[in-house]
């Protein structure tokens, strides 16, 4: 190997440039995206032109001895070859000897910049698109592909090569054999199992940021999320969920396993390198059964032109899987969501803390209130970004709902961000689906939610978030066995989903089907990245089942204080202790906390004070309890002055009158609760508050009305609020346990322990 070519910067032969520092690899002029492996390869050949190196030899310098199977390499190779626009039959530059290893046979030229290549005549003229800046290096790169440039046809800086290798991909993709794929009915890894995939299926795995300031990750991840978004508004394709492919890396080794996983034929890989104000975005197509490639582009981008890369990623993609796109899919596509390069960086920002926050709800007190102030600095920006508007929506919604921030101001500013969005774009797909959360969320209207959500299932046919939506009121309806099927194809589009599998769960348990929600809530926590956080969910399902509080005690005591998970399950915490009758522990449990209130699996928000005069009244301590109670009575009318019709206000009153002695106010109050929140228009809530209910008429001594309803409880699909084996632990219904009647519900309703 002559030094000069060991050392060089440049490296050059035929019409194939390499920026060996740079890491950029350009053909015909044209930059081609290459994962980091492949470049390394190919440098290590085209430094040594001529030579046989053998598998072993290339594995060690390049993989650093570490194990790989035997088809990493000759992915790599197909990819290199794909990349150089040959294939296995016609190879003018990469050679395979047989048994032995690789060679690459060329003119090699190099030198320490690409000006001196080009004077040596070593290059052939670039054809110029238009002008482009590009990332800091002292070298010039070539132009950037005009945003506005069609995926129909190749863009005009490209040459006759991008036709011969697109025809090569086709081919390939057309001779495809079915990719073999299963899908357990709970295992979040698919095995055994045989289906044919669909080879129109893709999954976006997370970009890699070249960045070195890792302050960019967020505009790596941003990029990510804005590809998948066009792609999920795609009806021809399957496409996979974030949640479910954000723990692979971004270049895997072993790309089939990975696909079969997820149950497509194709990975779209990335990686975005992101200098003041200039990015280069590499992203590539693989065929995941042979791991080749079936499209690659580089952009070479300013902050200024950048927006419409994803809608152009997106079109290059149906058009390598040979995906007919409508025209308003097209048009969509065409459109960029802003014009505004401070707008556009600013929601990527939000992004990813709503993404924090969506992956886990226990994080939306902390995460959303940046990501809104970020959505508001953006449309601030940018008063016509109806995807920001849409995505503040959504957060107002979110922190409603799970913060939980129960207010009307947080209501109107969802209302008001939901209809800017769509008054801007009618047929924006996430501007009806934050209006079906304000709907769902925010008023329990489904006659009103459920033509939003439907609206925004056809203009993303294929988002699990949209899918979960629907479901979710298909069990607040009390239609059960939809809810069902449509869980499970959320599992489908989202297969490693935490929270697709817990809501499967959820709605086994309601249905008192607890040897099914067990599976559910073990694949749940098999895909948790806080497993410790889903053996409670695990163990509570045992409790509801098998009346046994120890997998509850043990998995509460594996959480780590300051933990993610242990600030998701104070309650829990609160609720073990309870049914242990350490109410010195249940009193220091809710003291520790800081929240103003709490939620419970029903979504019944009721005041942290409440449940600290439960415990403060069951320890013997009066006066503090009934100081609580005053407190919580007097907040809660005065929240009544400005919400009249809050069901969870009424019940926190009721309550608080129940611990006073104010006994008929106490009774007023529940009725008014369930009256506003009745089992018609939610079948969870309103059966959690008949069981809020049926506590408080035994907290003020009446235990017909109270027997009644633990009757009319049971006898519902409520698995989650009430079971005969939890009746016979919990101390809440003690002065209950010596009634006949009482003792007849118990074995009138078993759970098959």
């Amino acid at each position: 190997m002559a030094a000069e070519t060991a050392s060089a910067a440049w490296i050059a032969f035929g019409t194939v440039e390499i920026d060996t520092l740079g890491h950029r690899l350009y053909v015909d002029g044209a930059e081609v995206g290459l994962e980091r492996k492949a470049f390394a390869v190919l440098v290590l050949l085209a430094r040594d032109p001529g030579r046989v190196l053998s598998r072993d030899e290339i594995l060690d310098e390049v993989w650093g001895h570490s194990h790989v199977t035997p088809g990493v390499l000759s992915r790599v190779i197909a990819m290199l070859r794909h990349a150089l626009g040959e294939s296995g039959d016609e190879s003018h530059y990469l050679h395979t000897v047989h048994g032995v290893g690789f060679r690459l046979d060329a003119d090699v030229r190099s030198a320490a910049s690409r000006e001196e290549l080009m004077a040596e005549g070593a290059l052939p003229p670039v054809t110029k698109a238009a002008p482009a800046k590009v990332l800091a290096n002292p070298v010039d790169a070539p132009p950037a592909v005009p945003a506005t440039t069609s995926a129909i046809s190749p863009p005009a800086g490209e040459t006759r090569r991008f036709g011969k290798r697109l025809v090569v991909a086709i081919a390939g993709l057309l001779v495809l054999a079915a990719a073999l794929f299963g899908w357990h009915r709970f295992a979040p890894h698919p095995v055994n199992t045989a289906a044919a995939t669909d080879l129109k299926s893709i999954a976006v795995l997370p970009f890699e940021n070249l960045s070195t300031d890792q302050g960019n990750a967020y505009f790596a991840s941003g990029m990510q999320d804005m590809i998948l978004t066009e792609l999920v508004g795609i009806g021809g394709l399957k496409v996979i969920s974030r949640t479910s492919t954000e723990k692979y890396p971004s270049h895997p080794e072993d790309v089939r396993t990975i696909a079969r996983q997820l149950g497509v034929a194709t990975l779209l890989e990335g990686t975005v390198q992101k200098v003041g104000d200039q990015v280069l975005i590499n992203v590539q197509l693989i065929e995941a059964e042979s791991g080749n490639h079936l499209w690659a582009k580089a952009y070479t981008r300013t902050l200024d032109n950048v927006f419409n890369v994803e809608g152009e990623v997106a079109q290059n993609v149906a058009q390598a899987l040979k995906v007919q796109l409508t025209s308003a899919e097209t048009a969509r596509m065409d459109t960029a969501p802003t014009q505004n390069p401070a707008a556009y960086d600013l929601y990527l920002q939000a992004g990813a803390h709503a993404n924090r926050a969506y992956d886990d709800p226990v994080l939306s007190s902390t995460e959303l209130p940046a990501a809104i102030s970020l959505y508001q600095e953006a449309l601030a920006k940018d008063p016509h970004f109806a995807l920001a508007a849409a995505a503040l929506a959504r957060a107002h919604m979110q922190m409603y709902f799970f913060g939980p921030d129960r207010t009307n101001e947080r209501l109107v500013e969802a209302k008001a961000a939901a209809d800017r969005a769509l008054t801007l774009q009618p047929k924006l797909g996430q501007g009806h689906y934050a209006l079906g959360l304000y709907y769902y969320w925010g008023h329990r209207d489904y006659a009103a939610a459920n033509p939003q959500l439907e609206l925004a299932r056809e203009a993303l046919p294929n988002s699990a978030t949209v899918e979960l939506l629907i479901a979710a009121v298909a069990r607040r309806q009390g239609r059960w066995d939809e809810a069902v099927k449509l869980f499970h194809n959320a599992t489908v589009l989202d297969p490693h989903s935490e929270f697709a599998f817990n809501q499967l769960g959820v709605t086994y348990q309601s249905l008192r089907r607890y040897a099914e929600a067990d599976q559910a809530y073990a694949a749940a926590m098999a895909l948790s990245r806080n497993p410790a956080g889903g053996r409670v969910t695990l163990a509570f399902n045992q409790l509801m089942w098998k009346g046994d509080p120890a997998p509850l005690r043990a998995a509460l005591a594996a959480l780590k204080p300051g933990s993610d998970g242990y600030a998701g399950n104070i309650m829990a915490m609160y609720f073990e202790r309870s049914l242990a009758r350490d109410y010195a522990g249940a009193i220091k449990v809710a003291e520790a906390d800081k929240a103003e209130n709490w939620d419970d699996p029903d979504n019944i928000v009721l005041p942290r004070r409440l449940y600290l005069a439960w415990a403060f009244q069951s320890a013997g301590d009066t006066a503090k309890a009934t100081a609580a109670y005053t407190e919580v009575a007097t907040h809660a009318r005065a929240g009544l002055v400005e919400r009249p019709d809050d069901a969870d206000l009424h019940l926190a009153l009721g309550f608080a009158y129940a611990g006073l002695g104010q006994k008929t106010e106490a009774v007023a109050e529940a009725e008014r609760a369930v009256a506003l929140m009745p089992v018609g228009k939610d079948v969870l809530t309103g059966a959690g508050m008949l069981a809020c209910q049926a506590q408080l008429y035994v907290r003020v001594g009446q235990p017909d009305q109270a027997i009644a309803l633990i009757d009319r409880v049971l006898s519902m699909p409520t698995g989650g609020i009430l079971s005969s084996a939890l009746l016979k632990l919990d101390p809440s219904w003690d002065p209950l346990r010596d009634d006949p009647r009482f003792k007849a519900l118990l074995q009138k309703y078993p759970t098959g322990a």
